[in-house]
This record gives C-alpha cells, sequence and structure tokens, in this order.
C-alpha cells in the first residue's frame, strides 16, 4: 500500500515545505504555497539499483570521438539563426509568450515545413481539439500528409505515441496541460510541469527527437512553473511583441547549441507569419526628419547589426520629483546618463521629466546605445535636431569618456547598406581595421565632443 504524504510547493520557485506558510522563504513571495499529495512508494526506492552493464562508465576527455550535429533546418532563416543554424536532433526546447502572440502559429508554420520536407512531425496539442487545429491548419494553408495531430494531455499517452510513430519533430502545446498520473497534483502544478518535463528531456534524448514545448507566461512576463523548468531544457526562446502591432521578436534567452542574444523579426500577416530579412529598415521607415530628440544607433543583437532610433522627450516637470520613464532599455540608465550630461556638460536636468523610447518595440540592453541615448537626450533639452545621416555608437563613463565597443565593423557595414553618411563611435574603434571609403567615421573621446559633432547647430 502506498503510503500517502501531503506538502505544499510554492507555485513560482518550487519549494517545498511540510507546513503551510503565508511567505514562501524560497522566493519571499506571498500565497503561492499549495497542497499537494505526493504518493510514494517503499518498493520504488529499492529498486533503483540497475545492471552494472547498462551504467556508463568515465571516460577520458582526450579519447572521446566528436562530430558535427547535423541540424534541421527549415524555411524560415530567421528561426534557424534564433536556434544557431537549426534544430538540432534530440534536443528538448521552450517557447514562452503572452496568450494570443503568436505561439501556436508560429510552431504550427515550422511542422508544416518540416513536413513539407518529408520528415514525419507530431503536433501535440493540450489546449485544442483536432478540429480547431485544422482550422488554424486550413487558415495557414497546411496540406502535407506527413504532419500528424493529436489531441491528449496524458504524458503515458503521449510518450506511447511518440515512440510508435517515430517523427523527426514534436510539439508539445503546451507543457502546464499535461499531466502524470503519479503525480497527485493539478496539471500546470510545479510537480506536474517538472516530472513532465524530465520525462520528454528522456523521450528526446534516447531517441535523438527534437521536442519543442510551449509554455505559458506570468504577469510579469516570466515563463509561468518553477526556474528549474528554464535550466532543465536545452533551448529557451521568448516570443515578444504586442498582439495589436503587426511585428513579433522571437529572442534567444538561453541555447546550449549556439549565441544566447539571437533575435529573429516577424511580421503577422492573416496567412501567418512571414520572416522579415532587413530589420533595420523596418525600425527606420517611419523615422521623422529633423525632429530634435531623435537619434539612431547601430545595435548588436547576437551576430546582427540592427540599426533603431531610440527617441527622448525632456520638459520641464509639474511635480516635486521630475520622472524618468523609459520603454525599451533599461530605466536605472536614464537617470545615470543624465547625471554624466549634467556633471560633464553642464547641462541643467534636475527639474525636467525624462522620457526615452525605442521606437519599433525592440529592447536593448548593450552598454554601446549609452552614447546616443545621452545625445537624445541632449538634442531634446537643447530643441536642436541630430543630423539625420548620423549614427551614433559608444558606451559612456561616468567621468564623461566614451568606451570602445565590440563589432564596430559589421555595425558601420550596416550603416553603410542603408545609406548613412557618418559614425561617430569611441575614438579606440578606430584602430586596426579599415572602414569603407563611402562612409565617414569620426572618433570622439567624451560626451562633449559628440554633442559638437552630433548636433545641428
Amino acid at each position: 500500500m502506498a503510503k500517502r504524504k501531503v506538502k505544499y510547493v510554492c507555485q513560482d520557485c518550487g519549494y517545498e515545505s511540510a507546513k503551510w506558510m503565508g511567505k514562501c522563504p524560497g522566493c519571499n513571495n506571498w500565497n503561492t504555497l499549495v497542497e499537494e499529495i505526493e504518493a510514494s512508494s517503499a518498493r520504488n526506492r529499492h529498486t533503483m539499483g540497475r545492471d552494472a552493464k547498462s551504467v556508463s562508465q568515465p571516460e577520458s576527455i582526450t579519447s572521446v570521438e566528436t562530430q558535427k550535429e547535423p541540424r534541421i533546418t527549415t524555411s524560415m532563416k530567421e528561426f534557424n539563426r534564433v536556434l544557431g543554424g537549426g534544430i538540432v536532433p534530440g534536443s528538448l526546447a521552450l517557447i514562452g509568450g503572452d496568450p494570443g502572440i503568436g505561439k501556436s502559429t508560429l510552431l504550427l508554420q515550422i511542422s508544416a515545413q518540416l513536413a513539407e520536407k518529408h520528415l514525419p512531425v507530431l503536433y501535440i496539442s493540450g489546449e485544442e481539439s483536432i478540429r480547431q487545429t485544422k482550422l488554424r491548419a486550413d487558415r495557414l494553408g497546411v496540406t502535407s500528409d506527413l504532419l500528424y495531430v493529436l489531441s491528449e494531455t496524458n504524458l503515458f499517452d503521449i510518450v506511447n505515441h511518440i515512440e510508435q510513430t517515430k517523427p523527426a519533430f514534436v510539439v508539445i502545446d503546451s507543457i502546464q496541460t499535461i499531466y502524470r498520473e503519479e503525480v497527485a497534483s493539478a496539471p500546470g502544478s510545479v510537480s506536474q510541469v517538472r516530472e513532465s518535463t524530465s520525462e520528454l528531456m528522456r523521450v528526446a534524448k534516447s531517441h535523438g527527437i527534437p521536442i519543442f514545448i510551449v509554455g505559458h507566461v506570468t504577469k510579469e512576463g516570466a515563463i509561468a512553473g518553477p526556474r528549474m523548468l528554464e535550466h532543465m531544457v536545452d533551448a529557451v526562446l521568448y516570443f515578444e511583441g504586442e498582439r495589436h502591432h503587426t511585428y513579433r521578436i522571437v529572442r534567444s534567452v538561453k541555447n546550449r547549441f549556439g549565441s544566447t542574444h539571437e533575435m529573429g523579426i516577424f511580421e503577422m500577416k492573416e496567412e501567418g507569419l512571414r520572416e522579415v530579412m532587413n530589420p533595420s529598415e523596418i525600425f527606420l521607415e517611419e523615422r521623422s526628419q529633423g525632429a530634435a530628440g531623435s537619434t539612431v544607433v547601430a545595435s548588436m543583437e547576437g551576430t546582427r547589426p540592427v540599426l533603431v532610433e531610440i527617441q527622448a522627450l525632456i520638459s520641464p516637470t509639474s511635480f516635486g520629483n521630475p520622472r524618468r520613464m523609459a520603454t525599451g532599455i533599461d530605466t536605472n540608465r536614464v537617470p545615470l546618463l543624465m547625471a554624466v550630461l549634467e556633471k560633464r556638460v553642464g547641462l541643467m536636468l534636475q527639474n525636467q521629466d525624462a522620457y526615452i523610447k525605442v521606437a519599433g518595440g525592440v529592447k536593448l540592453d548593450e552598454p554601446a546605445i549609452d552614447l546616443a541615448v545621452a545625445v537624445s537626450i541632449a538634442s531634446s533639452f537643447r530643441n536642436q535636431p541630430t543630423k539625420p545621416e548620423d549614427i551614433v555608437i559608444g558606451e559612456v563613463g561616468l567621468t564623461g569618456e566614451i568606451r570602445r565597443v565590440s563589432r564596430i565593423e559589421q555595425r558601420v557595414q550596416e550603416a553603410t547598406k542603408l545609406g548613412f553618411q557618418r559614425v561617430i563611435c569611441p575614438n579606440k574603434n578606430l584602430e586596426g581595421w579599415t572602414p569603407p571609403a563611402s562612409i565617414q567615421i569620426v572618433g570622439v573621446n567624451s560626451v562633449q565632443e559628440a554633442l559638437e559633432e552630433g548636433l545641428i547647430r
């Protein structure tokens, strides 16, 4: 007779306790401990031993033979870029995003493209029936016979179907709807998500089948469930964008087989998602000429340079404490750069409200955008527009110096391709390479020099 034990598990971090507590000691969140019943068998504890022949043995690192992992490429180059060149066989990837953002649409399109390459694909939906999935497939124009659809939430049955079908690609939509019978908690709980993901990982590694699982996100934007879920999988992709806008961004935040800062941009159409091959043109197509507070920066997103517009609006405050708001960049970076402008340049910004925005909905987190933000703030405060043919790149130090940035060659090449005539960058970045003849490179050592070069007087 199995012993039944009651425990309380935090639904945010997975912390377990023998009694209920209002505040979780693991993540310090309130009212997240939920009662769960765990069935443990004494017999299972004594059957952990295995045959010595089946246990793997340690090997010398010099004797291990390596070979290049073959990848399964899709017809979407942007999706292949995010994954580091394609789908790795036997990998387990997690993709998360807001409801209605297009996660199921993207994975169904990827499944259809692989099926058209004569690869059997199994699409398992725990949230929709087969007929509902068929309606989406008709809208996307999916007609391949090698795309198999299954509506199931029982993990045991899902594993049996995978082993019987032997597909080349599997999609689980979503992990929060899958349950394991041995776990007594409800689907979507920490225990169910952890155990289901562990079993899917075993299936992916043992059979060499790539599995993509969809994860719900919380109101804070993080993937729901324990943080351990992101540590267990091989790749974590975030689907970003506003449901009321057409552009979507797939960003890699973890990838054991490629770069962790790659970004793919898609446009939502009636017939599905369409990849955007040149995102810089999209982000700059609505830029207004001659407006104060607008600066273009070349930012690196993984291995790709992307040109985006940074806008700033500086206005006198009506409150005791001025407001500092930012969209697309770290909010804490704005008062830091404004303090540098006050101390090193002499701009009186202490009684000014500051609103900073990255046009296009992109999120930038590299220090190379510091100088562009500072130039935008000074341009709006002085009401002097920047030169529209300029690109501004550089990291700003607290003493007002401009520090070097990485991959300046790729940034300049992207600016040249889009017709910009001048690049304002750190003076240290001028060494060791030859810029194109069609663009002028201006090296600066301080924020004051950058403002003298970049603002129209």
